[in-house]
């Protein structure tokens, strides 16, 4: 391997390890601007490899040269990662368009985005009503039961007691697997019936024939 891929490699890590620290004084960029200095120096080499003929227009790279000037204006990033929008892209994007039937999916991407938006602003409301259980994930697949029993015409719940409540898991598990069709001996009187179904009735308009 050439040093200058090496030197490359090192340099563009100084800068990330240096850009993820909670505390970043004057020091710390100006470590981290020679360190992207030399990133962009070296990087020249996977050009002239023929890696990257046309050069290297690309969004995460060009943004390593904003870092000082988005630091001394915004604080460090704390470990902040740019996955964050791709994780973003997916539930807005990729996941309504797979939902959609391919013709003029915009529409359809943007009225699903709108249903799941009024669903988790449904589901805050009901949490903070006491409805539903907190916290971040949804308790899926789970629905209460409670116990009640009928005296007369009142309802009472639990005995008048305290409520208790038991969580009952409603799954549903489908075959892997198609299931297998008959193939044992055929009988004389079986023959009619299968010949029928498997050619079919027509219909026509006085009926079946």
């Amino acid at each position: 391997m050439p040093d200058e891929i090496v030197k490359c490699l090192v340099s563009f890590l100084d800068a990330c390890y240096i850009a993820r620290r909670q505390d970043i004084n004057s020091d710390a960029l100006d470590a981290m601007c020679t360190a992207i200095d030399g990133f962009k120096q070296y990087r020249e080499v996977f050009r002239s490899f023929g890696v990257r003929p046309k050069g290297f227009l690309l969004p995460r790279q060009h943004a390593l040269f904003h870092y000082r000037q988005q630091i001394e204006d915004f604080g460090a990033p704390g470990g902040l990662c740019t996955s964050i929008t791709e994780s973003r892209h997916i539930t807005a994007v990729k996941k309504p368009w797979h939902r959609s039937n391919r013709f003029r999916a915009l529409g359809q991407m943007l009225l699903t985005n709108q249903r799941l938006d009024k669903l988790a602003a449904m589901r805050s409301d009901f949490v903070s009503r006491g409805m539903l259980p907190g916290g971040h994930a949804s308790c899926r697949n789970i629905s209460r039961v409670f116990n009640r029993r009928i005296i007369g015409n009142d309802e009472e719940v639990n005995g008048a007691g305290p409520l208790m409540e038991e969580n009952v898991l409603g799954n549903v598990v489908l075959a892997h697997t198609r299931g297998m069709s008959f193939s044992g001996p055929k009988t004389p009187y079986l023959n009619p019936i299968s010949s029928q179904l498997s050619t079919g009735y027509r219909r026509t308009f006085g009926g079946y024939k």
